[in-house]
Parts: structure tokens; C-alpha cells; sequence
């Protein structure tokens, strides 16, 4: 208890000379400089440079429990000096954003603060919303909200697809905007992420888990699956 009190009346500043000293202890103290900076979700960032360590700190954190702001300078210090980070760190952290009430706010920052470029369903030789609504009628009784439906800025053969819950929209990668690429891999990677909208991220501690047992055993029942997945290997193949 001792410890405890003493740590709440740290100041941000000195939680991370604290543990500074704890995995450099002979190297100079540098200047040390904590900002709040208003992003738009939950990264943090730390740089050195002319013996100043600045931290920059998402506002959510502002006014966290001084043990959250202890694990959190140990998990930059440790990837800016290349030290192994305790897992008792990485888990207090993880358990803390994965308290409810963190989730909401941070869910409302991503709303509020974050950018989403959505061109819209129309690509130039396919539409999503058509798409969307045959697999809606065919895989979920067509019960499905439709979300925001777009198509990326650039042909990406990295980032095939993803959800954004906060602005509730699904964006493809224009790759699939091609009469050459095979609709079924464009169909394939739509349902998966049609499936993130029925069966959401599951939080549970320290735990985030994106694809639930559900939404695996549903993501088996898409017909040609396995030669869906050869397509998209094959496409992404291509230079």
C-alpha cells in the first residue's frame, strides 16, 4: 500500500525517469517531456533526440491510474531501446483499454476525431452494394444492416479488405474493381467482413479477439472457399 500511495502522486515525468533508471540504470538522465496530444485513437509515441526524451500521449490517458502510465512508459522505452518488456506491463495495459468504459471512449475518439475516406459502393466496373445485398439475401436472410461500402484509394494487394466499426463501413481494396480479377475472390472477402458485423470483437481481460470460434465455423460455409483463397493467393501473387 505504501508503494501505491507513493506512486499516485508521481508526475507523469517522473514515472518515466523512474523507469528510465529501472532499465538504464548507468545511462545519463535525459530531459524528459510528457504531452496529452488529442489523437484520434490509443497510440502513444516516444522519441530521443538531442538528450530529451519527448513523449507524446494520447489525451485518454490523461489522469489514468499511475500504473498505467508506468506500463505504458515501460512498453516505449522498451521498443526505443530495444529491451525485452515484462509481459506484466504489456497485460496491465491491455486489461486497462479493454475496460469497457476505455472501449467507448475510445470508440467515440475514432468517431469523432478519425478520418475515413469512403468513395462510395460504385467502382468503376463493380458495385458493392449489389454485392452486398446477394450475400445478405444468400448468408444472413438478408438481416444484415448495410454499412458504409467503399472501394480504397490505391490497388492494394496487402490490405484486402477490413471493418471499421467506428464508422461502421467496409472498404475493399480497388484491386477487385477489375473485370480480370475473379468475382469469387471478391465475393470471398466481402463475406469476410460481412462476418465482422455478425460476430463482433470479443474483449475479454487483456484479451482482443478479432475472429471468434463463430466466425470461423461461419466463414467455412462459403461455397468454393478453398479455391477462393487460391484465387487471392495467386492475385496477390502478381507484379
Amino acid at each position: 500500500m505504501q508503494v501505491q500511495s507513493a506512486l499516485l502522486f508521481e508526475t507523469p515525468e517522473e514515472i518515466c525517469a523512474r523507469v528510465y533508471r529501472a532499465l538504464r540504470p548507468r545511462a545519463r538522465m535525459p530531459e524528459i517531456q510528457v504531452r496529452f496530444r488529442k489523437f484520434a485513437n490509443a497510440n502513444s509515441f516516444v522519441r530521443l533526440a538531442e538528450g530529451r526524451l519527448e513523449l507524446r500521449v494520447t489525451d485518454v490517458l490523461e489522469g489514468a491510474p499511475a500504473h498505467i502510465l508506468e506500463a505504458l512508459a515501460y512498453i516505449l522505452f522498451s521498443k526505443l531501446f530495444r529491451r525485452p518488456l515484462p509481459g506484466i506491463y504489456n497485460d496491465r495495459y491491455r486489461r486497462y483499454l479493454n475496460r469497457r468504459e476505455m472501449r467507448r471512449s475510445l470508440h467515440l475518439l475514432r468517431q469523432i476525431r478519425g478520418r475515413k475516406f469512403i468513395s462510395g459502393p460504385e467502382g468503376e466496373h463493380r458495385n458493392l452494394e449489389e454485392l452486398f445485398e446477394e450475400l445478405n439475401r444468400t448468408f444472413f436472410d438478408g438481416l444484415l444492416g448495410r454499412p458504409l461500402l467503399g472501394w480504397s484509394r490505391r490497388v492494394s494487394r496487402t490490405t484486402l479488405g477490413h471493418y471499421d466499426p467506428s464508422h461502421n463501413a467496409i472498404i475493399l481494396s480497388k484491386l477487385f474493381d477489375d473485370p480480370a480479377a475473379p468475382r469469387l475472390a471478391l465475393e470471398y472477402v466481402l463475406y469476410h467482413e460481412m462476418l465482422h458485423l455478425r460476430y463482433p470483437v470479443e474483449h475479454q481481460g487483456a484479451r482482443r479477439r478479432v475472429h471468434t470460434p463463430e466466425f470461423r465455423q461461419a466463414e467455412k460455409k462459403f461455397p468454393g472457399l478453398t479455391e477462393a483463397k487460391a484465387l487471392l493467393k495467386k492475385l496477390c501473387a502478381r507484379v
